[in-house]
């Protein structure tokens, strides 16, 4: 275990592990990231792999089109395949309330270059032609959106990490978070401690307790969210986008030759639990199975539970924690983090390094803005 470093990362997910890349490339190669288990296998290993531009806030925009970029290109980038499918994501819209909310997320979007749009019924039906439209008022669609290899993209960011000069410790917790007058010094671990002047917290789920070591109390909460696989079947083709049915929240994209598909229960409490529940999972089938019928063909092939990061606006926790200076997090994305790894890692390394970003603003996401009363919220959340 190394004793000193300039930084030291908590949590070696997508966000760790871009951030690490981030502050490499800009010439800070004493960088520690601490892994308690192992490299993306945490809550980004239970990801569904989704890649959008489709929000409703400025920041959340602009980090997603700077991603999408990085994931289009990830390939020549980083030596690695990641298996992005540009497929397009689709949303079905059964309330009226949210045709002029959606219209005017559009709108947003396409001033930024994004190449959104609203699809009539019509035309939701020569995107995908599978599902059933009664209810259905219209929907938004993006062509530039897709899915990938979450896994994949993460050891892509960590190898290129490593190959700078980052050092990733797995099977490494820390313990404590070591703070001398109002700086933190560094952090404990079983293998031994860690000298450093900075420490940023992307722990995803457990960020809260994570923090906490250090006396901060960062309002993000675990939810429990449920996917499922099913096996190979060709009663649906694979060209098919991924599609969401925003007021249910049920969601399906083709996977290895079957499709994922999964829908949050929105009146679960937060939870530690990841175990899979059965009855939930028949309500995720009954509602899967009546918005597109040819379903009813498959079988599950498997099922898992992850972790949603929750925050009371729906938006991630993104600088200085507020609490002993030189400790910063980035986490929080509630069901969004992902996708917008590239950009938060060198949004994260410019305001570690510089005092701020540049190209995007992402002080709307300060930590600080609950106890100022300036949440957020974003209205895109699956």
């Amino acid at each position: 275990m190394k004793q000193t470093a300039e930084v030291v990362i908590i949590g070696a997910g997508i966000m760790g592990c871009a951030i690490a890349h981030a502050l490499a490339e800009r010439g800070v190669t004493d960088v520690v990231v601490l892994e308690r288990d192992q490299i993306g296998r945490g809550a980004t290993a239970d990801a569904a792999g989704g890649v959008r531009q489709q929000f409703s806030t400025e920041t959340n925009i602009r980090l997603a089109q700077e991603s999408v970029r990085v994931w289009e290109t990830f390939p020549e980038r980083f030596g690695r395949d990641i298996g992005l499918r540009q497929q397009g994501y689709l949303f079905l819209i059964s309330d009226p309330a949210e045709e002029p909310v959606f219209r005017e997320n559009i709108a947003l979007q396409q001033t930024f270059g994004v190449p959104s749009r609203w699809v009539t019924p019509q035309e939701i039906a020569e995107l995908n032609p599978h599902v059933l439209l009664d209810d259905v008022i219209g929907g938004a669609f993006c062509p530039e959106d897709g899915w990938c290899d979450t896994y994949g993209a993460t050891i892509g960011f960590a190898q290129a990490a490593r190959a700078l000069g980052v050092r990733i410790e797995e099977e490494t917790p820390v313990i404590g978070i070591a703070i001398a007058g109002d700086r933190v010094r560094g952090v404990q671990t079983p293998q031994g401690d860690v000298s450093a002047p900075l420490v940023v917290i992307t722990a995803g789920p457990q960020t809260r307790g994570v923090a906490a070591m250090a006396g901060v109390d960062l309002p993000i909460d675990p939810y429990r969210r449920m996917s499922f696989i099913t096996e190979p079947f060709d009663a649906l083709p694979q060209t098919l986008p991924m599609t969401i049915d925003f007021a249910s929240g049920l969601y399906f994209h083709p996977e290895s030759r079957g499709f994922l598909f999964g829908m949050a229960n929105r009146e679960e409490p937060s939870t530690t639990d990841k175990t899979v529940d059965e009855n939930w999972m028949a309500t995720t089938v009954e509602a899967l199975v009546e918005r597109a019928p040819a379903f009813a063909e498959a079988s599950i092939l498997r099922g898992w539970a992850g972790f949603y990061e929750v925050t009371p606006d729906d938006n991630p926790l993104l600088g200085w924690t507020g609490g002993p200076a030189g400790l910063a997090v980035a986490a929080g994305f509630s069901g969004h983090g992902f996708m917008q790894g590239p950009a938060i890692g060198r949004c994260m390394a410019e305001l570690l390094l510089d005092g701020a970003t540049t190209g995007i603003d992402i002080s709307p996401f300060r930590p600080s803005r609950f106890a100022e009363g300036a949440p957020a919220q974003e209205h895109n959340v699956i």
